[in-house]
């Protein structure tokens, strides 16, 4: 079972869900297990109306005022907003042109319209930014659409119509009403798909790994018999910030079964996070992964790739999980690439 973030927009003591993409509380059908525990079913999203195409400017237009790096300050007008779906930079990044399928974790602050009602910031105490993966509908349209074509480290200001956010059903959990506008400021940080650097040589007695490529990883094994205890060896040393026990972290991986078979050894790959478009998102160091993936991966640094080979008693144990049979040892090849 694996269950995935529904990658929308986490506001304070809030996760929503909406169209398509991997999330946290999503139930795989193949029967592929991902290191968790437990699985529920996500909620379907009622069909929306067309996207409208973005445009730079609409009249009236909210004003805002703040320092990058720091929440905005959104003021809103007093007459009622167009239909038009709004996409206006702010201050423009110096770095790369974000493409379609880019990965970007941006920080928000976000408003009504109408109401004026405060939907919070990730710049506030436990706030989290929001990840997007750029012209692809794993989130509401207003972010996915938003950030194409936008340089790295921009500022910019979204207004959504109901048709580019939560359509005709708005949500009721936000307080967001059917025909409600909702106002964004994003600051962009496009995201390494994967761990950047040369990989460290492996111990012959080791899983061999190749994870060059934007896919699942090439995992092999050796003749020997797996190790009896944990094995958390990093590959490439990542430069970011050390993982805590607590916190959730975006990462890819890709994940094999290690049968030693009388001298014939065998790696099968059983799954992994490339297929779905967007990295896995987990909350780690506090039982709601396997205890391989709790010790394996806090304490590691952000940007690191890790190589993990876990004992069945730190995996599934004696239980079957779908193509993982009952006290398999576990191989993973986990890229770090940020902590939300």
């Amino acid at each position: 079972m694996r269950r995935r973030l529904a990658a929308l927009l986490i506001l304070p003591a809030l996760v929503l869900t909406a169209c398509g993409g991997g999330g946290d509380s999503k139930k795989k059908d193949d029967g592929a297990s991902a290191p968790t525990a437990s699985a529920s079913a996500a909620p379907s999203t009622p069909p929306q109306a067309p996207v409208p195409t973005p445009v730079a400017s609409a009249s009236p237009m909210p004003q805002i005022a703040g320092a990058e790096g720091k929440r905005a300050t959104i003021t809103l007008p007093k007459t009622a907003p167009t239909d038009k779906f709004v996409v206006s930079t702010l201050s423009e990044g110096k770095g790369a042109t974000i493409k379609s399928g880019d990965y970007v974790q941006a920080h928000y602050t976000a408003k009504i319209w109408q109401s004026g009602k405060d939907l919070g910031s990730s710049y506030d105490k436990g706030g989290h930014r929001q990840f997007i993966t750029a012209g692809q509908n794993t989130t509401i349209p207003a972010f996915s659409e938003a950030v194409k074509g936008k340089k790295d480290g921009s500022r910019i200001l979204v207004v959504a119509p109901p048709a580019a956010a939560f359509g005709t059903q708005g949500n009721p959990q936000l307080g967001v009403g059917k025909k409600d506008t909702l106002v964004f400021v994003f600051d962009l940080e496009v995201m390494p798909k994967r761990a950047q650097g040369s990989q460290a040589s492996i111990p012959k007695n080791l899983p061999q790994i190749k994870a060059d490529k934007d896919a699942a990883a090439t995992i092999s094994v050796p003749k020997n018999d797996p190790p009896a205890g944990l094995v958390d060896q990093v590959l490439i040393q990542g430069k970011g910030d050390t993982v805590k026990a607590g916190q959730t972290i975006y990462m890819q991986y890709s994940g094999a079964t290690w049968k030693p078979n009388e001298g014939k050894p065998s790696a099968t790959l059983f799954d992994d996070s490339w297929k779905t478009g967007a990295p896995f998102i987990t909350e780690i160091g506090t039982k709601k992964v396997i205890e391989g993936w709790d010790k394996g991966l806090v304490g590691k640094k952000v940007g690191s790739r890790v190589l993990l080979v876990i004992p069945s008693a730190m995996g599934y144990q004696d239980k079957a999980q779908g193509p993982i049979p009952a006290n398999s040892t576990l191989v993973f090849v986990a890229d770090i690439l940020g902590i939300a």
